[in-house]
């Protein structure tokens, strides 16, 4: 397998899951950053690292950001959620803040990372959950946001279907899934063909993702899927995707809504 560009992967904040679904809730090294930081903000980083990418720090202040230091895709997410909000995966709660205090809109949190929920909490979102959306249940929504590559948090392309599936169930008739995502095509070399060299025994977009912080570590599979293969396997379960927008970093902004 030849790769080409790794270093921008882990680099991308783009690309950082912040809600893994493999996280050991002992260690919770994610929440633990989010919460040190909250309590004493300063340079702390967070080093993460793929099975494709080496090290790569990323300041923990990138997750406390406001929405003027959003990503254009994450502000686009913003501009269209509307009605009663989900936030699969909330962390430090940015996203949420934002629409609850900007927008005026009710915001619900979810997240299994007790550091993050108790960030969240103390930042001012009002209603949070600590717990899997695999788990959640009792209420539906117009909006539910998956951000900074939401559908991750499924870690294998197999377990695709059963998280959209989940999130079917929790969308309101004219509600909306919006969720980001990126295509690790590019990241292969082609052979003399012009085809891509991508692994024959996985899907190229499952990876393993690891977090280290103040000595602690921990990894989790971690899925980055095309938007192809989105749209096919949503249609798969009567959920319609569109293309909402590119990013600059091979991403995209997907909506996905009930078919009728």
């Amino acid at each position: 397998m030849i790769l080409k560009n790794l270093k921008s992967l882990g680099s991308n904040t783009s690309f950082i899951p912040r809600s893994p679904k493999g996280m050991n809730e002992e260690k919770d090294v994610f929440g633990a950053a989010l919460w040190d930081y909250h309590c004493t903000p300063g340079d702390q980083e967070l080093i993460t690292w793929t099975s494709l990418t080496e090290n790569d720090p990323v300041p923990i202040g990138y997750f406390f950001r406001n929405f003027d230091q959003m990503p254009s895709i994450e502000q686009k997410a913003m501009e269209l959620s509307q009605g009663k909000i989900l936030d699969v995966g909330c962390g430090a709660g940015s996203h949420g803040l934002y629409l609850q205090n900007q927008k005026k809109l009710e915001v619900t949190g979810i997240d299994k990372s007790a550091g993050a929920i108790k960030t969240a909490h103390n930042r001012g979102i009002q209603r949070l959950h600590q717990q899997s959306i695999f788990e959640f249940q009792g209420d539906t929504f117009d909006t539910l946001l998956l951000l900074m590559n939401g559908p991750g948090i499924c870690g294998r392309l197999d377990q695709l279907p059963h998280l959209l599936e989940k999130l079917k169930t929790l969308i309101r008739p004219q509600g909306q899934i919006l969720l980001d995502s990126s295509d690790l095509i590019y990241l292969f070399d082609e052979n003399s063909a012009g085809e891509k060299i991508i692994p024959a025994n996985h899907y190229y977009g499952e990876l393993e993702y690891g977090i280290r912080y103040r000595g602690k570590q921990e990894m989790f599979p971690w899925l980055y899927v095309g938007y192809d293969l989105l749209h096919h396997h949503a249609a798969q379960i009567g959920l319609y995707a569109e293309r909402v927008m590119e990013g600059e970093n091979w991403d995209y902004l997907a909506r996905l809504t009930m078919e009728y």
